[in-house]
């Protein structure tokens, strides 16, 4: 399995981690997004 099935995302802060893992749970995406 290849596709992405974990997204996580912490609302929490001023700055949003954004975490995108993959069948295999290796991370595929990994970013921070500024609100």
């Amino acid at each position: 399995m290849s596709g992405i099935i974990t997204v996580g995302l912490d609302l929490a802060k001023n700055v949003f981690p954004v975490h995108v893992a993959d069948g295999a749970r290796r991370a595929v995406v990994r970013k921070k997004l500024r609100q």
